[in-house]
């Protein structure tokens, strides 16, 4: 593993899944630095608090702020699309590994604000790959999305499946995302890896997310919209489980033939979007409101993960059920927004 003086660049790092990635990063002891714009896509207050639990208080946020927590996190606020700074700033700290996990997220709002899908995750991807090739980056990671898969009416989505048909201008992103790591991977050797992510969930979860939409909507007594008439399947991956599998994809040992890579991460085993529900009602001992809707545009019906490859490579993933997923989220909602029972 890359440890100790070296380091690691993790962009997005105030954002859900960035934030619980940093975490484990340190734990194992490596050498942190994050980088994140915290733009106003949702609550900010929610980013500040997580950049908080790794240690970061300073209210200037645009010079370095060292971790006070951690002795090997560093946070600096920066936009990837800053060809300028975030220039300076590889210059400067001689990175060996970058997962990029910064970019414009969600799937509804890229139908009405695509310009900021093709500025954060076009443009500013382009940086990165720029950067890498510039600084010699040992390793490249980035997030793409399960959302590539698009018009795929197969029963579970595998890496060698056509991904021509996106329905959503961010599936269009990410699928240009890997379309453009595989040339600077093929032209200049840079080893990259592409990770699929299923429909992820857990605690400190984007506001515009599923259970968190659920969750609010039961506290406030109010109905939750639940699209296509609740036939839907999706492949729930828990935060940690997916944390997991990103830090054992940093170890994988790509040959020659190999620098380009591609993983679905996640369970593999759908579930029903009304399972999903019936645990959230489980744990706050409540029926919630519904209010049934029809398939939103830009929306999948069914997703399943065939992770074949990718245990095959990083080994059996972990599954958390999802109860105790539900259960987590549920408890540090109620912990997050002070909620009186």
């Amino acid at each position: 593993m890359i440890k100790g003086k070296n380091k690691i660049l993790v962009t997005g790092c105030a954002g859900f899944i960035g934030s619980h990635l940093v975490k484990k990063l340190l734990s194992m002891d490596y050498a942190v630095f994050g980088l994140d714009n915290i733009n106003d896509y949702y609550d900010q207050s929610l980013k500040y608090s997580r950049l908080h639990e790794l240690g970061v208080e300073e209210t200037n946020y645009n010079s370095y702020t060292q971790s006070k927590i951690f002795g090997k996190f560093c946070f600096i606020k920066l936009d990837i699309t800053d060809k300028k700074n975030i220039s300076s700033f590889f210059e400067k700290e001689s990175f060996d590994v970058v997962i990029n996990l910064a970019g414009q997220a969600g799937v509804r709002y890229s139908i009405t604000n695509p310009k900021e899908y093709i500025t954060s995750n076009i443009d500013g991807f382009l940086n990165i790959l720029e950067l890498c090739k510039e600084f010699n980056i040992q390793h490249l990671l980035y997030a793409s999305s399960s959302s590539v898969y698009g018009l795929n009416n197969n029963d579970s989505f595998s890496t060698n499946d056509d991904t021509s048909t996106p329905i959503s201008i961010y599936a269009a992103t990410k699928k240009s995302n890997e379309l453009m790591a595989h040339v600077y991977s093929h032209l200049y050797g840079i080893t990259t890896t592409g990770l699929r992510f299923f429909t992820v969930y857990g605690p400190s979860a984007r506001p515009d997310m599923a259970l968190h939409l659920f969750v609010k909507s039961a506290f406030e007594k109010r109905p939750i919209d639940i699209f296509n008439n609740a036939q839907m399947l999706r492949d729930f991956t828990y935060i940690d489980d997916i944390v997991e599998m990103t830090v054992r994809a940093l170890d994988v040992n790509l040959s020659k033939k190999d620098l380009y890579k591609v993983y679905n991460i996640g369970n593999g085993q759908p579930k029903k979007l009304m399972d999903f529900i019936n645990a959230i009602e489980y744990k706050l001992e409540m029926k919630l409101i519904k209010n049934y809707l029809p398939l939103q545009a830009g929306d999948v019906v069914n997703t399943c993960a065939n992770m074949e490859e990718t245990i095959k490579d990083l080994g059996q993933m972990p599954k958390t059920s999802i109860q105790e997923g539900v259960n987590s989220f549920i408890d540090w909602y109620i912990k997050f927004y002070e909620i009186k029972k």
